[in-house]
């Protein structure tokens, strides 16, 4: 097992840094403050950002294929059009005490976005599949808090996250379908909560500790093999990016903390960390 040098990708005090996600087509990465309500683009380029508000807290964002992005809100799933001023629902249903949280794109182009219930109370959660059209599906209902979500390299496996757990589960996958649901990894105490997840091009799982400052990576048998150190407790999310989708993006935060470090809340990089997964646009 090594451990792995970190850089500081952009310098920020995001209150819940989370979602990264590598736009391939405009060459930058997106990520947001889900509790400031904010969407963040950033260009590692030319060193460009870009800051959106939401009109409420936001939980995850995705690129479309058509242009545009997709935002797992807090009432419901939204999409931008590719000028970024047009904004209407593709799925509304608000819930009283929950919000949106992490999101991700299927090798079929659908959204499966999560939910959880702003006290995290178990069963508050869930996990459902947005098509294109709009036509939702909830594939898990008895979830705290729904986190990472990534898919094996042959689309084959989905990996999942429920963070109160301390599990990385996995699950057979096929035309939208989950079955065969087992554990990969389990969390030890004292070592932080899992949190979100991005998937290697050998099918390794790179996974956020929440509480662990580190970020894990995890071998398709489930041992694990790599650990990043970073400076800061509250680790949220990663994300392969960069023009040879070598250079892995982790998000963090600040929220809750007395004193936080003085780089809670920034996005860190490390370069050259391995190869990754080219990632599905949503459909819709």
């Amino acid at each position: 097992m090594t451990t792995t040098p970190y850089e500081v990708a952009v310098r920020a005090e995001a209150e819940l840094g989370e979602g990264p996600t590598w736009d391939a087509a405009a060459g930058r990465l997106l990520w947001i403050d889900i509790l400031g309500c904010r969407v963040h683009t950033y260009d590692p380029a030319t060193g460009r950002r870009t800051v959106r508000r939401t009109e409420q807290h936001v939980g995850a964002v995705k690129p479309r294929a058509g242009g545009g992005l997709v935002l797992n809100l807090r009432d419901g799933v939204g999409l931008l059009d590719p000028s970024g001023s047009g904004f209407r629902w593709l799925h509304r249903e608000p819930v009283p005490g929950r919000r949106a949280n992490d999101a991700a794109v299927a090798p079929d182009g659908s959204l499966w976005a999560g939910t959880m219930r702003y006290d995290e109370a178990p069963g508050g959660g869930t996990l459902s599949r947005i098509t294109g059209d709009g036509s939702v599906e909830v594939v898990l209902d008895d979830v705290a808090v729904s986190n990472g979500t990534g898919w094996s390299p042959d689309g084959r496996l989905m990996y999942y996250i429920d963070s109160p757990t301390r599990r990385v589960d996995v699950f057979d996958y096929a035309d939208g379908r989950l079955s065969g649901r087992r554990t990969l990894a389990e969390i030890e105490d004292g070592a932080g909560f899992p949190d979100g997840l991005a998937v290697d091009a050998d099918g390794c799982v790179w996974v956020a500790l929440w509480q662990g400052a580190a970020v894990r990576r995890y071998t398709p048998e489930g041992r694990l093999d790599r650990v990043i150190e970073l400076p800061v407790p509250l680790v949220t999310a990663c994300a392969f990016g960069g023009a040879g989708l070598s250079d892995l993006y982790i998000t963090t935060a600040r929220t809750g903390l007395t004193e936080p470090p003085a780089l809670a809340g920034s996005v860190f990089v490390v370069p050259e960390a391995g190869k990754g997964v080219a990632q599905p646009a949503f459909a819709g």
